[in-house]
């Protein structure tokens, strides 16, 4: 198993540049953007691609006009024949093995991959995976690691087997999560690190010398979250509401009510004020935000002092533990995605977020550490919202 750091990639990624994967003929499988972004790394990097698996076309838009998946569109332009199938049934096995391809790569293709058809390819398949396995297997592993609270992450290929993200690792790339980053920001950085990773490890995964290394410690799952995941309570800490804004944008939107009218949330952060520097003990305290202040009402929305000298003020809202989260971006019912302070500059009076009690979805822990039993097939992380798929699905089942 190779280890790379963002930097160490880089440079070992400059060095193939030029050379060339090596003899070998591929199948990649994949659907939405994320995974159009891998295939034209590898298709730039040299690597002979013999035919592209991917989910047929589907309504997109206002008009739901039938449209090509964002691989099947850049497999068009490059002149890849193109497969589109909603399930891989004995048929599409067979135009699989037929290829005679050396490997396949696996990035957010949509559907499983049955025995047979993992079998096609000399040396298998290899998925691109965003979490640092054994955490975090399943749909949505980069929400549930926000969610978490971590702030670093990888970039993971694995060897596909039948269980769920269980197979053997190539390699892997550490990634640190930035402050007031969202989930969609986040799995496209890690796509290009893990498009950049597959270029690496592909002369090795072609030529059968890659040696992958069994997943070590506790496994944790990561279902596709739900609406009310996305809900927004400001009774809980400030840390942990940041997190759950930002871990459910763009999907399935973070949320909250004003009274009984809904809103979303653009990305958070927490507040950070810079205490003045001739401050005593006493006042400190007074302003640390951290501190439980009863003048300030869980929820309520208010102009933040700057953090520091020469910084502009802020809006944000009070969290259950005295602390408060900054607000970029609010989108009130029915209306555009506004900057915080302009949303604030015309409101009419006070709000105060989280809604009436009987109004607030009930939010279900995940178990994450359930033992989850193996599926009979291996399974490919299905398609992003909005991308050509058959039907619709969620962006956490594009993260795998």
């Amino acid at each position: 198993m190779q280890q790379f750091t963002e930097d160490t990639l880089a440079a070992a990624r400059a060095e193939t540049r030029g050379t060339g994967p090596g003899p070998g003929r591929i199948i990649f499988a994949g659907t939405p953007e994320i995974a159009a972004t891998a295939l034209r790394t590898l298709l730039g990097s040299g690597a002979e691609v013999a035919a592209v698996l991917t989910r047929p076309d589907a309504p997109v838009g206002r008009r739901r006009k039938l449209t090509p998946s964002p691989v099947a569109q850049v497999a068009e332009e490059a002149g890849i024949p193109v497969i589109k199938a909603d399930r891989v049934d004995a048929e599409v096995t067979a135009e699989l093995t037929g290829l005679e391809a050396t490997l396949g790569v696996v990035v957010a293709y949509g559907a499983l991959l049955p025995t047979p058809a993992l079998e096609a390819p000399a040396r298998g398949w290899v998925n691109l995976h965003y979490s640092q396995l054994p955490l975090h297997r399943g749909a949505a592993p980069v929400p549930h690691t926000m969610l978490a609270g971590a702030t670093e992450t990888a970039a993971t290929v694995f060897q596909l087997e039948r269980g769920m993200d269980t197979g053997p690792i190539h390699g892997t790339c550490s990634y640190q999560i930035a402050e007031a980053s969202s989930a969609g920001t986040v799995l496209e950085e890690l796509t290009a690190l893990g498009a950049s990773l597959l270029v690496v490890l592909l002369p090795d995964l072609l030529a059968g010398r890659s040696t992958a290394q069994e997943q070590v410690g506790d496994p944790s799952y990561a279902p596709k979250l739900t609406s009310e995941d996305a809900f927004i309570d400001p009774r809980h800490p400030a840390a942990e509401l940041v997190h759950r804004i930002n871990a459910t944008i763009p999907e399935p939107g973070a949320w909250t009510l004003s009274g009984d009218q809904r809103i979303k949330l653009g990305v958070a952060r927490l507040y950070r004020p810079e205490p003045p520097a001739d401050s005593t003990s006493d006042q400190l305290r007074a302003s640390d935000p951290a501190l439980p202040e009863t003048r300030v009402e869980v929820g309520a929305v208010r102009q933040l002092d700057p953090e520091h000298p020469g910084a502009g003020p802020l809006i944000g809202f009070r969290a259950g533990d005295g602390a408060d989260v900054v607000l970029t971006s609010v989108q009130p019912s029915g209306k555009q995605m506004l900057n915080a302070a302009d949303w604030y500059r015309g409101l009419q009076e006070t709000v105060l977020l989280g809604g009436p009690e009987h109004q607030r979805p009930e939010q279900v822990p995940h178990e994450s550490t359930r033992a989850h039993p193996a599926p009979t097939e291996a399974a490919a992380p299905a398609a992003a919202p909005g991308t050509p798929s058959t039907p619709p699905t969620p962006m956490e089942d594009r993260t795998r």
